[in-house]
């Protein structure tokens, strides 16, 4: 089995993406759940290009990786220097990495319109820069900038800067499509005219480093590999610029489950959905539910036939078993729904349900009366769960709401002031609080209402907060869809509201995410939403 070299660079090209800020603790924790997943190779930055990566590699001087290779980044020396008083070099190995990747053009429109120098120069940069950093103790890995787009406009140049950087002691050669503008049969084509090319006594090892500009990272990435190259450059969840960077949660699954190359090991492979979450909280960017593979609903199934399906047979709709990168099957609730999805989420829940108990269909019944007034349950699960145990008569009244008022003003701080009336065992409590937003301030007021009867609200707080109009042509008067994610610090649930009063959805989502979570305490009576 073929061993395919993951070379990660979400903290280097990842941290390029619009939107996207990383911290030096940031970049630290990524790095260390990249070495316990087993990336062989991590892209820390560019020290000297920032304070921020000069002290990133300081930090792992001094509490170092497991097992990986962390890399520094940088490009050839200036035109017109020495690579020996080059200050960026300097600052390169500075940071103390036992491989550093430089970067050199490979399309001569970069030398003369980029660069602003000639052919003969670039070779000059290529050939002094890698054999100085060689002198100092280093090996290099060349990343051949814009390399496809500078082969076919003039070949003969673009492989005079490979064979330099050849000559001046590179280890590694990595063909960039640095715009991400190519085919993966062009990449194919000339990774293989390439390496047929290269001196195999030179026992030169080959990369690609591919871009997503056209949609194509994940397949250019595939191109290359089953051409021969064997390390692929990329990022978790596929951060980068413009359209980002091949997705490293694609390839690698895909090569080692599709196409029997080695990438990490079994076990890790079961980490991966793990780490893409993970990375995706510490950049404080949204996980892309419908990312194949780890997505959360890269293994969802919502019609009814489906779900009957794969409950006899996973494999039926499911094209690997989640569990081999960490994921796993989720059944959507919704007005496609069949008695098999409501059975099965009830077996999730912990709740005991047949095909033949007549609150089976009842539940589903009532399911499809409330999708088509507005509601969706397949984005709100712990709505659902309280619907079906409302049904099976296994909930409460644990609080009613009498009223409330909202009132809002932009002459203050605190830009909402919400009160509430509610009753708790026959007490009635009014309370009030402000918040910058009117949800804001009426979630407040509920919690300080019922926290006097309910301690363990005090643990629960609003995490996010969705509004869709439903049927935007009805303008002020359409019905608005509110969903509301809440959390106790160890759990999350979303909860849903509809009305064509806003207010009153957002109300409606909220109490009931107050509801189950005081639901959520009692393990016999509700079972546990997913965790954080």
């Amino acid at each position: 089995m073929t061993q395919i070299q993951i070379y990660d660079t979400t903290l280097r090209d990842g941290a390029q993406r619009e939107g996207l800020t990383l911290s030096v603790e940031d970049k630290v924790k990524i790095a260390r759940q990249l070495d316990k997943l087993g990336v062989p190779w991590i892209e820390g930055g560019w020290p000297g290009a920032n304070p921020k990566d000069g002290e990133f590699f300081r930090r792992l001087q001094l509490e170092p990786l497991t097992q990986a290779e962390v890399v520094a980044f940088c490009s050839t020396r200036r035109p017109g220097g020495l690579a020996a008083e080059d200050k960026m070099l300097a600052a390169i190995l500075a940071a103390g990495t036992k491989w550093i990747t430089i970067f050199g053009k490979s399309w001569d429109l970069h030398v003369t319109e980029g660069l602003k120098t000639n052919l003969g120069e670039n070779l000059e940069m290529i050939r002094d820069s890698i054999e100085y950093l060689v002198s100092q103790g280093r090996r290099v890995i060349y990343d051949a900038e814009h390399w496809f787009d500078g082969y076919m406009a003039n070949p003969e140049y673009a492989l005079q800067t490979l064979q330099t950087a050849i000559d001046a002691g590179a280890d590694w050669l990595v063909f960039c499509d640095t715009n991400g503008g190519t085919l993966p049969q062009d990449i194919s084509r000339i990774v293989g005219e390439v390496m047929k090319s290269i001196d195999p006594t030179k026992q030169l090892q080959f990369g690609i480093h591919p871009h997503n500009d056209c949609e194509l990272a994940v397949a250019n990435a595939i191109a290359a590999v089953t051409s021969g190259v064997t390390m692929v450059q990329g990022t978790i969840n596929g951060y980068g610029e413009r359209c980002g960077n091949a997705n490293l949660c694609s390839i690698i699954p895909n090569l080692q489950l599709k196409l029997n190359y080695s990438c990490l090991t079994p076990a890790s492979l079961t980490r991966l959905t793990q780490v893409s979450r993970y990375v995706s909280e510490v950049v404080n960017v949204a996980p892309n539910d419908y990312a194949a593979f780890v997505g959360k609903c890269a293994f969802s199934h919502k019609g009814g036939i489906h779900v009957s399906a794969v409950e006899r047979n996973p494999f039926t709709y499911e094209h690997i078993a989640p569990t081999q990168v960490g994921n796993e099957r989720r059944i959507a609730i919704s007005e496609q729904s069949g008695l098999s999805n409501v059975l099965i989420k009830a077996n999730e829940m912990g709740l005991k349900l047949t095909k033949e108990d007549p609150r089976t269909r009842q539940i589903l019944a009532k399911l499809k009366e409330l999708e088509y007034q507005g509601y969706q349950f397949e984005g709100a699960e712990a709505s659902f769960e309280l619907l079906m145990r409302e049904i099976l008569g296994q909930t409460s009244t644990l609080f009613t709401i009498q009223g409330f008022q909202v009132h809002c003003s932009i002459a203050t701080q605190h830009h909402s002031l919400a009160t509430v009336k509610v009753t708790v065992d026959g007490q009635n409590i009014l309370e009030a609080a402000e918040g910058n937003g009117p949800v804001s301030a009426l979630d407040a007021a509920l919690r300080k209402a019922l926290s006097q009867f309910y301690p363990e609200l005090t643990k629960c707080y609003l995490t996010d907060y969705k509004v869709r109009i439903i049927d935007g042509a009805e303008g002020t008067s359409a019905v608005t869809r509110v969903l509301v994610e809440s959390s106790n610090g160890l759990h999350r649930w979303t909860t849903i509201g509809v009305s064509d009063n806003i207010l009153e959805a957002s109300y409606q989502a909220v109490a009931q995410g107050i509801e189950y979570g005081l639901l959520v305490k009692s393990p016999q009576t509700c079972s546990l939403v997913d965790a954080l």
